[in-house]
């Protein structure tokens, strides 16, 4: 026993003398190599090597080098090996079909951000195409025809997407189950997992019991995505999912939850909703109040046209021409009930108490309430009524918020007017912004046709909002009325500077078969006497990158049709069950 715990004590002793020798060897090492940084950062004119440095016939920089490489060796040498690290499980099959290899070639040259022409000067002048503008369309052409990205391509792809917020959506539908596979490997990336399903798939949903367990115990971006994916297949059974666990989630979560409700929302949703307006959380009532008045069958619709059509009514005295005009009476409080059903009693700085709860009841009335109120009159006809005591404008801002919501076109159309006549002089609303959200409102010819008879009456320098509305690519009437506007701001003499915005847009959005047609305002036109200087020459320059990039998309679009999977038509798998959105190209 006595000889036993003698080797032991002597065994130990001499581990820890070896451990002891070990650990002074490390901390001399890394001392030495502390003392080389430090002589490396003040300069050995400053500070003198440290000994062992010097070499003779060497100068003092030199000298430090060398020990340094030594150094380097030494402590490499030193390391000890690692415990292995368990094995990544394998990335998820993606089904899609590989990029023919000239579309492949194209993402290449596109995330890479590298010009098409050697030609290019940089940003927005040179004749080159803008490669990083145009990737948005070639995602969108790319998850249209089903392909899957090339796996060598994922990290520039989610670079790519890091970087632009607006890519994101058509880059992770592109990336696929292993671009949320490889998010996971790099912090950088996380977006990608918060944006989509947490990055694993969600299950089919029409499986109840998978379905259920990932509702009960997923993270919180499984959930959305799980919420989204079941909606778009059955709204009940969301909705079902949602009301089950809904007083247990945080109001965070509530309101993210809520606003997932947009889509195919529907009369089925208004008792969650109406239950909703009691809820503990500001936000999440106003939300709720906000998806009720986008039904006009709804009881809150209901609540809000009694209370609007009480403060809004015909007046028929006879002091406006015509023998009627539009009286309006403000509440003077916002009780209760209005707070319940989403009236915000505090004004914003700058804003009136009682037209900011009229506008706010306005907005929220189903807008069939006020043809009633108004004795059958066409909302054109009540758009053209004359609004007392200075109310018109409020009054009529309200009218455009509601016919957005509602996406009611006869009151949008009503609300534009028409578009030969001045914004500040028109009917609804002088803000092109708003006057945006009404034209998203009507179908896609009749917006285009809208737009491009603004433009022939006004120019382009207003219309450049009402374009980013417009469907990709631009419809031939639509195009047409803004290569004519450029072409007439040439021949006007001035700079195609100041139409950049407008020239940008074109190169994304018109029809890449008009390329043909535009090449003859390629050509350097004679200089006028009022000109201003190089003007010609600048506008020859951009209508030639515009040509070049109206060609540039009609081949990506053709590089991906070689290898069509699927019809155009078909829709890409999106990250977290949800189908990517944005227009179209061709």
């Amino acid at each position: 026993m006595t000889i036993h715990t003698t080797s032991t004590a002597a065994g130990t002793t001499a581990a820890d003398a070896k451990t002891a020798d070990a650990t002074a060897v490390d901390a001399t090492t890394t001392d030495a190599w502390e003392e080389l940084v430090t002589t490396a950062l003040l300069g050995t004119d400053r500070r003198t090597p440290p000994p062992g440095a010097a070499v003779p016939g060497k100068d003092a920089p030199a000298a430090l080098l060398d020990a340094a490489a030594r150094q380097t060796v030494r402590r490499r040498a030193g390391l000890l090996p690692a415990r292995a690290a368990s094995r990544p499980e394998p990335a998820p099959h993606d089904p899609r079909p590989p990029l023919p290899e000239a579309a492949r070639r194209r993402l290449t040259q596109l995330l890479a951000g590298r010009s098409s022409s050697p030609a290019a000067t940089g940003g927005r002048r040179g004749t080159a195409p803008d490669l990083t503008e145009l990737l948005p369309q070639w995602l969108g052409a790319a998850n249209r025809h089903r392909f899957q990205a090339p796996p060598a391509l994922l990290p520039a792809l989610l670079d790519a997407a890091r970087a632009r917020t607006d890519l994101r959506p058509q880059a992770l539908a592109f990336a696929g189950p292993r671009g949320l596979w490889l998010a996971g490997f790099n912090a950088d990336w996380r977006f990608a997992l918060r944006g989509a399903s947490g990055g694993c798939a969600l299950p089919d949903p029409r499986d109840t019991a998978a379905v259920r367990q990932l509702w009960e115990e997923g993270l919180f971006a499984e959930r959305v995505g799980l919420l989204a994916a079941v909606r778009a297949h059955d709204p009940g059974t969301a909705l079902a999912l949602l009301a089950g666990t809904w007083p247990t989630e945080r109001a965070e979560d509530r309101l993210m939850f809520l606003d997932s409700l947009r889509t195919g929302l529907s009369s089925t949703d208004e008792p969650f909703l109406e239950q909703a307006l009691s809820d503990r959380s500001r936000n999440v009532r106003a939300t709720a109040a906000e998806l009720l008045s986008a039904l006009p069958g709804s009881a809150l619709a209901a609540r809000m046209a009694a209370r609007a059509t009480t403060c809004v009514s015909p007046d028929r005295s006879g002091r406006a021409a015509g023998g009627e005009r539009i009286a309006v009476e403000a509440p003077h409080e916002c009780d209760a009930d209005m707070q319940r059903d989403g009236v915000s009693p505090r004004p914003p700085a700058g804003r009136g108490e009682r037209s900011w709860w009229l506008g706010q009841l306005v907005e929220s009335a189903p807008l069939h309430a006020w043809q009633h109120r108004f004795g059958g009159r066409t909302p054109q006809e009540i758009v053209a009524l004359p609004v007392g005591d200075g109310w018109k404008e409020e009054l009529h801002a309200a009218w455009c918020r509601a016919a957005v919501r509602q996406r009611d076109a006869a009151w949008s159309r009503a609300l534009l007017g028409a578009p030969s006549t001045p914004p500040a002089t028109g009917p609804g609303t002088s803000s092109l912004a708003e006057r945006a959200k009404l034209l998203a409102t009507l179908e896609d010819g009749e917006r285009a046709e809208w737009v491009a008879a603004f433009i022939a009456a006004h120019g382009l320098s207003e219309a450049f909002q009402l374009l980013g509305v417009c469907t990709v690519p631009w419809a031939e009437p639509l195009g047409r009325a803004v290569v004519d506007a450029l072409d007439i701001a040439r021949d006007a003499g001035s700079y195609p500077w100041s139409f950049s915005g407008v020239m940008g847009l074109a190169e994304r959005c018109l029809d890449p078969g008009e390329a043909g047609r535009l090449e003859i305002l390629t050509a350097t036109p004679d200089e006028q006497e009022d000109a201003s200087p190089g003007a010609g020459g600048y506008w020859s320059e951009a209508f030639q990158r515009l040509v070049g990039t109206l060609r540039l998309r009609a081949a990506m679009l053709s590089e991906l049709s070689e290898g069509r999977a699927a019809g155009p038509d078909s829709p890409a798998p999106a990250a977290g069950g949800a189908a990517p959105s944005g227009p179209s190209d061709g």
